[in-house]
């Protein structure tokens, strides 16, 4: 079995992160988008890794196996996007989904931030079930923050609350 390891990402793992989630996207849910319509995926470290966010890849045998981006909205809340994970590598033994968020939570935490919000579409099924899992709950599109980065596909937002306080506007 090889050995899974979470890690923030490095500019060495762009084409692993691009061939992943475009091969996810179109392969498996044919969903009919490319690189191109996708600007963050060319433009992690200024998109993601800024503020209270950040990214991870899960790493198998030198390949991106999976991927989890936390993006800051401000106000002490982020975006939680581009959660893809391989198909070899979903559920047990690796249990890289959760492995990732966990990466993700912990450093929301330590951020202090104060909640994440997430968009997904109605199709995703096994996503919705383990958002659910992990704390999140159904919210309607009109509870999400202003700066929440809307996406066509999503019909479906979660929000998970964390419980630090948003940080003071003095």
């Amino acid at each position: 079995m090889a050995t899974v390891t979470i890690r923030p990402f490095e500019n060495g793992d762009a084409a692993g992160v691009t061939n992943l989630i475009v091969g996810i996207q179109r392969g498996e849910y044919e969903i009919a988008i490319t690189a191109d319509d996708q600007p963050d995926l060319s433009s992690i470290p200024n998109f993601y890794q800024t503020g209270a966010g950040n990214f991870w890849v899960a790493i198998a045998e030198d390949e991106v196996v999976g991927t989890l981006g936390l993006r800051d909205i401000g106000e002490g809340d982020v975006a939680l996007r581009k959660m893809f994970v391989a198909a070899k590598f979903r559920g047990e033994p690796h249990r890289v989904a959760q492995r990732l968020l966990d990466a993700a939570l912990a450093w929301a935490a330590e951020k202090n931030s104060r909640a994440i919000y997430l968009g997904t579409t109605s199709r995703f099924l096994a996503a919705h079930r383990f958002y659910e899992k992990n704390g999140f709950e159904l919210v309607s599109p009109e509870v999400l923050p202003e700066t929440f980065p809307l996406m066509a596909v999503d019909t479906r937002f979660y929000r998970r609350r964390l419980g630090f306080a948003a940080p003071s506007a003095s």
